[in-house]
C-alpha cells in the first residue's frame, strides 16, 4: 500500500510518500524548488532505554556532504519507527535558495505534522 501526504507552505510544498514494504516502511520526502536525495536514514525500533515501556529507535544516517536534510529525514524515520514499531527508511531532500529562518521553521513544523498524519492516514499502529 502507498499513500501520499502533502503540506502546502507559504513558499512551496512538501510531499511525503509512504510505502509499505512487507512489515517495514519506506518514506520519500521531497519538496522545495529542487527536490533531491540529500539524506537517507534507517531507523530500527527498540524498547526505550529508560525502561518505561515506550518505544524508541536507533538510526543510521547517510548524508550528502553539505546537505541539511538529516534533520527532517531523521525525525520522520525515528517517529514512524517508534509509532509503527517497524523498521523505517526515510530518504529525501528539500531545497529552497536563500531560505529564511522563518521558512525553515515552517518546514520543521510541517514535518512534525506529517509524522502525526502518518498515524491517521497510514492505518492502525502495529
Amino acid at each position: 500500500m502507498e499513500r501520499i501526504i502533502k503540506k502546502v507552505l507559504s513558499f512551496g510544498e512538501l510531499s511525503l510518500r509512504i510505502t509499505e514494504v512487507g512489515e517495514d516502511v519506506h518514506l520519500l520526502l521531497t519538496g522545495g524548488d529542487r527536490p533531491h536525495i540529500g539524506c537517507t536514514v534507517l531507523a530500527v525500533p527498540r524498547p526505550s532505554l529508560t525502561g518505561n515501556g515506550e518505544n524508541s529507535a536507533t538510526s543510521s544516517v547517510l548524508n550528502l556532504t553539505g546537505h541539511k536534510d538529516e534533520v527532517i529525514c531523521r525525525y520522520l524515520a525515528e517517529e514512524v519507527a517508534k509509532r509503527k514499531n517497524a523498521v523505517t527508511v526515510c530518504s529525501g531532500g528539500f531545497h529552497v535558495d536563500n531560505i529564511t529562518k522563518e521558512q525553515i521553521d515552517q518546514v520543521l513544523e510541517a514535518v512534525k505534522d506529517m509524522a502525526h498524519d502518518c498515524d491517521s492516514k497510514y492505518g492502525p499502529e502495529k
